[in-house]
């Protein structure tokens, strides 16, 4: 119990440092905020320009291929507000040593890592992805009911930390390596993929996101159930199976890491 305090202790700290660098640099977050939009704008764009030119994509509206798309931005939002500082991890923290005070502290590692920063350029993130739901909903013909409203909420939430826990494990290989930052970076890039259904790709790629890197439950299985109300039980429940055993994963994967951690740094 002591240590939950310690802990909402610290993390109140390092929020209220967060939101005063935030107010002390008020352009770069409002520029990271616009680069942010202006990249999914031009996403959109090219969806509108594509469905201006053909009826569907395979079998897919333009109405239901953008709640798909706004769906995914809010559980990544929500783990790139909270989450992010593991990219720090894997980029910089353990090459230069700058690991050790976590060490120092009576706090565990993974949960002070997580909970040291907040990215609240990630704000636009989620304001596009809950306007592009809200602005697809009343042109689909949805049938809701409380159960599929609170699994919609539920998917959103563990899907949040299948992005979690894929960060977790990849940043924890610099505790090896040094610098995991590339890898970081190239297995999270997949996320890009589960932006749209999965049935417009090729076999290796549907797999690939589905069964090795399973970024299409953070959206396109979910919001299938939504759109459509089928098979609950793997649309939402392989979301929350598959959270639960990445961050399991993650967490043991950072716990030998720490072990095999040595202090770096230049």
């Amino acid at each position: 119990m002591k240590q939950i305090k310690r802990l909402f202790r610290i993390h109140r700290i390092f929020v209220a440092q967060e939101l005063k660098r935030m107010m002390e640099y008020k352009g770069d977050f409002i520029v990271g905020v616009i680069g942010f939009l202006m990249v999914q704008c031009s996403n959109l764009l090219f969806l509108w320009i594509i469905f201006n030119n053909i009826p569907s994509l395979m079998g897919w509206s333009l109405n239901e291929v953008v709640f798909i798309y706004g769906f995914s931005l809010i559980p990544k939002g929500i783990d790139h507000l909270f989450f992010d500082n593991l990219w720090a991890i894997g980029h910089f923290t353990v090459r230069k040593g700058d690991f050790d005070k976590y060490l120092t502290r009576p706090v565990n590692t993974l949960v002070h890592v997580m909970f040291e920063k907040l990215q609240i350029d990630a704000l636009g993130e989620l304001v596009m992805g809950i306007a592009l739901v809200c602005v697809s909903l009343p042109q689909l013909s949805i049938e809701w009911s409380v159960l599929k409203v609170l699994l919609g909420i539920a998917a959103i939430f563990f899907a949040t930390f299948i992005f979690t826990g894929i960060k977790t494990i990849t940043a924890a290989v610099a505790f090896w390596s040094k610098r995991s930052g590339n890898i970081i970076y190239m297995v999270y890039m997949f996320n890009d993929f589960a932006k749209y259904p999965v049935t417009i790709y090729n076999e290796f790629v549907k797999n690939l996101i589905t069964y090795v890197i399973p970024f299409a439950f953070t959206a396109y299985y979910p919001a299938l159930y939504l759109l459509t109300g089928e098979n609950p039980l793997y649309n939402v429940g392989m979301t929350v199976l598959l959270s639960a055993a990445l961050m399991s994963l993650g967490v043991f994967v950072w716990n030998r890491g720490i072990r095999a951690y040595e202090s770096a740094g230049s």
